[in-house]
């Protein structure tokens, strides 16, 4: 027997269903570690609003929202409370939209 025909199949992904696969819950954030000192306070805020933005944009593409257009603000903030983050401002919803634009 081959030893393709042996191996079992993975589990659908979300590139490769056909349908959307449901979030993973309990969202569990990576570990984090300390931002280095001495920066401008702007560059922490900045920094901060890229990282909750790339959070966002990542488990809207992973629950099925692949278009910017798609990604409203009220989409933005309800995936925000699933996740377990603060609900993002105005600015920060852009931002999001912004990255799900340009991943491509």
């Amino acid at each position: 027997m081959p030893a393709a025909a042996l191996k079992p199949k993975p589990l659908p992904t979300q590139s490769t269903a056909k349908r959307p696969v449901q979030l993973d819950l309990p969202y569990a954030p990576v570990m984090k570690r300390a931002l280095p000192a001495g920066r401008p306070r702007a560059w922490y805020v900045t920094h901060n609003r890229r990282l909750k933005a790339m959070r966002l944009a990542i488990a809207l593409l992973d629950s099925g929202v692949h278009v910017p257009n798609q990604a409203s603000n009220e989409t933005i903030r309800s995936t925000a409370e699933l996740i377990g983050v603060h609900p993002p401002s105005d600015t920060t919803c852009h931002m999001v939209r912004a990255f799900m634009r340009y991943s491509r």
